[in-house]
Order: C-alpha cells, then sequence, then structure tokens
C-alpha cells in the first residue's frame, strides 16, 4: 500500500469514526485528505472499496501479528501475554477503527465482509490455541468465548479511555492476562 493510500485510509477512519459511513460524502472525505472527490478514485474504485480496505487491511495486520507474537513467545502463558499486549497496542492506537468496525459493519460490502470475519475467526483460533495449553482440557467454544470477551474488554477503548494512555494500557492488560490466565501463576514482570 502506498503511503498515500494510508493516509487516505487513517483520515477516513477518522471521518467514518465521527460522522459514521454514510454520513461523510467522496468530496467530503477528497477535501479532508487535500483533493477532490475525483481525484480519490485515482487511489481507490469507490468508498465502499476505502471502508473494504480499511477493515479488510486492519483485520489482515490483527492476525498476522498476533501468530508472530504468539509463536515468538517462549511459552504458552507468555503468548497469552503477548497476545494482550499486542492487541492493547492495536486498541490505543487504532480507536477509530474500532468504531468504524462496530457501527458500519453492515455497509461493508459482502465479498469484505466474508473476508474480515474469516481474518477474525483465524485471530480468535490463534488465542483459543494458546488458552487451550494453559487451561488443560478447555473446550474449544470456552476458549474462542474466552477470546472474545477479551476483545470486548480491549476494544473499549473509543469509550473507556478516560485515563491517559500509558494507565490505560496497564489497566487493560492487568484485567485481561488476570481474566485469561489461571490465577495460581507467577505475577507478570515478577521474577520467580
Amino acid at each position: 500500500m502506498t503511503s498515500r493510500r494510508e493516509q487516505i485510509l487513517d483520515i477516513a477512519a477518522d471521518l467514518f469514526a465521527h460522522r459514521g459511513f454514510h454520513g461523510v460524502s467522496v468530496a467530503e472525505l477528497g477535501a479532508a485528505c487535500g483533493i477532490s472527490g475525483p481525484a480519490l478514485y485515482k487511489h481507490f474504485p469507490s468508498k465502499d472499496a476505502v471502508l473494504a480496505e480499511m477493515l479488510v487491511s486492519i483485520s489482515e495486520r490483527l492476525l498476522a501479528e498476533g501468530t508472530s507474537r504468539a509463536q515468538a513467545a517462549p511459552d504458552e502463558t507468555s503468548a497469552i501475554e503477548a497476545l494482550v499486549e499486542w492487541h492493547i497496542e492495536f486498541a490505543l492506537e487504532h480507536r477509530a477503527l474500532i468504531v468504524v468496525q462496530d457501527r458500519d459493519w453492515s455497509s461493508l460490502p459482502e465479498a469484505a465482509r466474508e473476508r474480515v470475519r474469516s481474518l477474525q475467526r483465524a485471530y480468535v483460533d490463534v488465542w483459543a490455541d494458546q488458552l487451550e495449553r494453559v487451561h488443560r482440557g478447555l473446550p474449544r467454544e470456552r476458549a474462542r468465548a474466552m477470546a472474545h470477551a477479551a476483545f470486548g474488554l480491549l476494544n473499549s477503548t473509543p469509550h473507556s479511555g478516560l485515563i491517559p494512555d500509558a494507565q490505560m494500557h496497564d489497566l487493560l492488560k492487568e484485567m485481561a492476562v488476570g481474566a485469561l490466565l489461571p490465577p495460581d501463576r507467577d505475577p507478570i514482570g515478577s521474577s520467580a
């Protein structure tokens, strides 16, 4: 993706988050990007394509980075902590995308919606794999439900970011790790 396309996607995410996908015209999106509405079509074939690329690309990034961090972790507990850390980084940096995903999901073209669903299922399964390793005998559906519950907490940042990001990061990490890992583990950062 070119840096200009990335810039357009970032600006579009902010606009869509504040006014909704249908509340932003192509002319307004172009103006916010410093170009005319018709010039936007040099980068994307339609406003729908902007939304599709926005949500597909962030879903691809969540999955790729989550998979990488889980695989790089020395054990399953560290993998859960790494996944939580990654998702917190995402949630604090991309609040607008969380809002757009929640509110404008139904505006996403069907093919893109199916691609996002597929990527999201794979991302949930990265978490579920590690949760099953930490909690021996945990049924797969329960592991997936735990991952979804953690996402609900971590994706609350557009609404719960009432304290500075560094403090919010620590609060989210403490809460998510506390909910996902067994209570008898060593606390994060302890030198056992």
